[in-house]
């Protein structure tokens, strides 16, 4: 006897959901699904099928499309569009285009008080309506990279236990062990190509920020979708809650994580083995980007999995791409070679032992042998200098340690070593002082200067500091945006040494490729792409990197440069097209709304 508990389930299903054709949905100009050349989530970045000019998805009707971020258009539906999927009279009767939508919302954004407000307002949007979301970052990417990434992500990051307000990813914890597939099925309806890992140990300059550090996957996952055209459908961040060692977030009443300290050893590992194994067998292929594990975990990861999945470390591997290219255009103002450079960093953790590996490979391919590179590159952390005769050194930094005096200060060091570039990788603000740079100033003409730490309540010093102390002379990159500095007449532009000029096309043009594994050499194409990319009038100003707005550009170039180095190597699963450029730019999501009657 048929149950008429399932008529009436089926009933409901058909006044909430149908099968509709697409019209128009390969028009556009601009290819990516959701931007008119696929269906989300499975044919925009599939090299392996082509996009439909129509195609069938099943899509809700009436007040369940309008919560559906992915479908909802606002007052954008059309007279056509409300009958058909039965929202006439949900919304207000005016039918605007995407262009009106964007001056409301570009006008609540600007009227909101405080940077962290518009954070929210725009998670919000992100929550209500993807495509104007991703559209109005596209086109005021320059005004709202620093709101929806660094800075603002950091304080973001620190009240996520008070301001979320739809969780986005998946949250895996230390009590999920045995059970993570069936975790990452629930996400499985989307085609997934790139997943954003924390464990949110070593979040920014922040430290131990347990579960909170979600927001950084979650941002890194909306830039590789603005700016390196990837398709929102295709990302996926997660969280390994194990834990954390902040106080104040085991006593916040409202603390969304585990109320643990954090798993270790043996047992932490097994979880994160278990997750990797995981995701190969829910999303094969897929390429993994570990963001924000404390050093003894990030490094020992990195070169566990490097070799047996496509992934990639982006606090190590990442921001070593992104600083080589700076310094590479740095030494297009000064006149020198990357191999002539004396380079000493301010910290010794991920990112400045992994900036040196990279700088390594790349002044040997210049020429020197490995020990004579590594003779160019000089560490201080907590302690001091880093040199031979410390007994308290890790493995990675002995590469570094030199047979010479210990020098507990930077200063000193400063004085000491002579180098031509400074470069602030310790989370400690403040410490290229008055009297560092303008000793610098004394022993180079143009002083390279890189402030890297973020937050802005990091950063070693601010471009104002490095410009005015150096006499206007400082070829100066900072993590944090800054605003223009004037000395002497001459105005200085800085440019921020984000590592979003590299990731979002280094996943592009992994995808794109059907990479096996990604490499060292790909982070070493990439940066002397991006350096490329930095035009005369960008160092005229003093930017060592290109303006925001050519984001966009810089991705596909570094996309097309990472897949010839997988197909060169022997790396790229899916076989070379005769125009790659054409094909990788065939492959961009470009937010804007398709049609649905």
């Amino acid at each position: 006897m048929p149950n008429p508990t399932d008529n009436a389930n089926d009933s409901m299903k058909e006044r909430t959901e149908r099968p509709m054709k697409i019209s128009g949905a390969a028009e556009s100009s601009k290819a990516g699904a959701g931007g008119g050349a696929g269906k989300p989530g499975t044919a925009s970045l599939d090299p392996l099928k082509k996009a439909k000019k129509e195609l069938m998805i099943r899509l809700p009707l009436g007040i369940a499309v309008l919560r559906d971020p992915a479908f909802n258009k606002g007052m954008a539906f059309s007279e056509s569009e409300r009958d058909a999927l039965g929202i006439r009279g949900l919304i207000p009767p005016r039918v605007q285009t995407i262009e009106e939508q964007l001056i409301r919302v570009l006008g609540n954004v600007r009227r909101k008080p405080t940077d962290l407000d518009r954070y929210i307002f725009l998670a919000g949007l992100q929550d209500r309506n993807m495509t104007l979301f991703y559209r109005v970052i596209l086109e005021n990417i320059e005004e709202l990279m620093p709101i929806v990434y660094t800075p603002t992500v950091g304080q973001a990051c620190l009240e996520y236990s008070h301001i979320l307000q739809r969780p986005h990813g998946v949250f895996i914890t230390a009590n999920d062990k045995g059970n993570i597939v069936g975790l990452l099925r629930s996400a499985r309806i989307r085609d997934i190509r790139i997943i954003v890992v924390t464990d949110g140990e070593r979040v920014l300059g922040l430290g131990d920020i347990g579960v909170h550090g979600m927001g950084i996957p979650s941002g890194k996952l909306s830039l590789y979708t603005a700016c390196g055209g990837i398709h929102p459908f295709h990302g996926l961040p997660v969280t390994i809650d194990v834990g954390t060692e902040n106080e104040d977030l085991l006593n916040d009443p409202l603390y969304i994580g585990l109320r643990q300290r954090r798993l270790r050893g043996e047992a932490y590992n097994e979880l994160i083995d278990e997750f990797i194994v995981a995701t190969q067998q829910m999303f094969p292929g897929v390429l993994i980007q570990f963001e924000d594990f404390a050093n003894h975990n990030a490094f020992r990861l990195l070169q566990k999995y490097q070799n047996r999945i496509c992934c990639f470390n982006d606090d190590i591997q990442g921001t070593a791409s992104v600083t080589l290219a700076g310094i590479y255009s740095a030494t297009h103002i000064t006149g020198g070679k990357l191999k002539d450079q004396k380079i000493l960093f301010l910290g010794a953790g991920e990112a400045g032992t992994g900036t040196g590996n990279l700088m390594v490979a790349a002044m040997v391919d210049e020429g020197l042998t490995e020990e004579e590179a590594r003779e160019r590159f000089w560490f201080v952390d907590s302690k001091g200098l880093v040199v031979k005769s410390r007994t308290d050194l890790d493995e990675r930094k002995l590469l570094y340690a030199h047979d010479y005096e210990f020098i507990p200060d930077f200063l000193g060091c400063v004085e000491a070593l002579k180098p031509t570039a400074i470069i602030g990788v310790s989370g400690k603000p403040h410490m290229f002082t008055q009297q560092v740079l303008e000793a610098m100033t004394r022993i180079n003409e143009r002083p390279i200067v890189f402030s890297l730490s973020n937050p802005t309540s990091k950063t070693e010093c601010t471009a104002y500091d490095a410009y005015t102390w150096t006499n206007g002379r400082a070829i100066f990159a900072s993590g944090s945006p800054f605003d223009s500095v004037t000395v002497h007449n001459q105005t200085f532009v800085p440019a921020q040494g984000n590592n979003v000029y590299i990731f979002p096309g280094m996943g592009l043009g992994v995808i794109a490729s059907g990479a096996a594994y990604v490499t060292d050499e790909m982070f070493l194409v990439a940066a002397r792409t991006l350096s490329r990319q930095v035009s005369y009038a960008d160092l005229s100003q003093g930017s060592v990197y290109p303006s925001l707005p050519k984001i966009r550009d810089v991705s596909t170039a570094i996309a097309v440069e990472v897949a010839e180095t997988a197909y060169k190597r022997g790396l790229a699963l899916v076989p070379r097209p005769d125009d790659l450029a054409s094909y990788i730019k065939s492959l961009m999501y470009y937010p804007e709304y398709q049609r649905f009657a």
